[in-house]
């Protein structure tokens, strides 16, 4: 059995249930996997193909997420401020609740939304997070019925342009990534009651907006892996919060989240609305006394917002500007390079052999997850978008500003 191999074994059996393939509990999917299978997803279709579409007040940008028979997504009030978490039944889009929590405006990124933060869910619960200038709220709603369990401050959130990072669930933890332009860490609470398990220290270099995975080495214990400015790439211990190492070789933002890629940690950096970098590194493992390395940088058009996403020993790259990169992941050399035009902040997911993402003109764009580039089709979806698709049970759920659709299985 190959290294590479090993590691995706392990890293499926952390990040998956023996039901996955009927949940999407989180941004990009089982544990930033950003993939699943599902081949009653049509390459395309009309509106007449979808099985629901429902309408959402206010807009957001954050992502639908899927547990067995709901799909629950956010989103806000722009005059306002305030924050609506809807839940669906998955098999016609009726709406089972929906909860609504009073907010305030704050000067953001006009690209960015009140709505932006993607909820996690478990079987019990939804954990949903939001901040603003003056608080930075996390609270845990019954996902059966929608009441809440319980709530938690962390204290201000500073940052010019906003929030936007999501939670992730360990084992019977929430963690929370809180770095930002004041005091910042990162926070791990109990699913059950909210109390804090551990909380992290870390340094400040601009508010950070990438969302961490837990990555499970050959040997030794999980790690939690996180990007940012100050850090660059590193790894906690998900239980403790203790470090197990960085590598501070960022030089701008991160927006984009980390990606497993061969092996490889991948992920970007950028300002302006653009990348500046993208590097991959061989990540450390206190276990073996592995430290963490340089792999390889990659140049040309790089993404800055949409996450990296991977095929076996295949990298995608999506820059927000419409160019798609595709590149042995092992070596980082060239496979193909290919203008497919639009603008993008949501990030690519796979399903089987194809890539849907959409762009914020509200085009979704199909691609092969191939070694050779297809263009498989354009589908207009009537309304901008921001957001990352969901797909669990054999459906994908498409969300743009203002609506929530349900396509496949139908």
């Amino acid at each position: 059995m190959t290294a590479h191999f090993s590691c995706l074994l392990v890293l499926f059996a952390v990040g998956s249930s023996p039901d996955s393939a009927e949940n999407w509990p989180r941004f990009l999917g089982p544990n930033a996997s950003a993939s699943a299978s599902g081949s009653k997803i049509p390459v395309k279709w009309t509106q007449e193909d979808y099985r629901w579409r429902v309408e959402l007040p206010g807009i957001g940008y954050s992502s639908p997420v899927v547990w067995g028979d709901r799909v629950l997504v956010t989103s806000a009030d722009e005059e306002t401020g305030a924050l609506t978490i809807h839940c669906f039944s998955t098999a016609d889009g009726q709406t089972l609740w929906r909860q609504q929590f009073a907010g305030n405006t704050y000067r953001k990124h006009a690209f960015n939304s009140y709505a932006s933060s993607t909820p996690a869910l478990d079987a019990e619960h939804a954990y949903l997070a939001w901040a603003t200038p003056e608080e930075y709220v996390v609270v845990a709603l019954e996902q059966s019925s929608g009441k809440e369990v319980w709530r938690v401050k962390l204290g201000p959130f500073l940052s010019q342009h906003g929030f936007g990072t999501s939670p992730v669930l360990f084992e019977d933890l929430v963690i929370l990534a809180n770095e930002q332009d004041g005091p910042s860490s990162i926070v791990a609470l109990d699913r059950k009651t909210g109390k804090t398990r551990w909380q992290a220290e870390r340094r400040t270099e601009k508010a950070a907006f990438s969302t961490p995975f837990v990555y499970q080495p050959e040997e030794g214990p999980p790690q939690l892996i996180l990007t940012s400015w100050a850090h660059g790439f590193s790894s906690l211990d998900p239980q403790t919060g203790e470090a197990n190492w960085d590598l501070p070789i960022f030089t701008h933002r991160v927006v984009g989240s980390p990606c497993l890629a061969a092996g490889l940690l991948v992920a970007t950096c950028g300002e302006g609305g653009v990348g500046k970098q993208a590097l991959a590194i061989r990540p450390g493992n206190p276990a073996t006394g592995q430290k963490p390395e340089l792999a390889y940088e990659i140049s040309g058009s790089l993404p800055y917002v949409p996450t990296p996403l991977s095929h076996g020993n295949l990298l995608f790259l999506w820059y927000d500007r419409g160019i798609v990169t595709c590149l042995d992941a092992p070596s980082g050399k060239l496979v193909w390079r290919e203008r497919i035009g639009g603008d993008y902040f949501g990030s690519p997911v796979r399903v089987d052999d194809r890539i849907y993402c959409i762009s914020r003109q509200g085009e979704v764009v199909v691609l092969a997850a191939a070694d050779r580039f297809e263009l498989l089709s354009r589908v207009d979806l009537g309304a901008p978008s921001h957001s990352t698709p969901a797909v669990a049970g054999g459906t994908m759920y498409l969300r743009t500003v203002s609506h929530l659709m349900a396509l496949g299985n139908k």
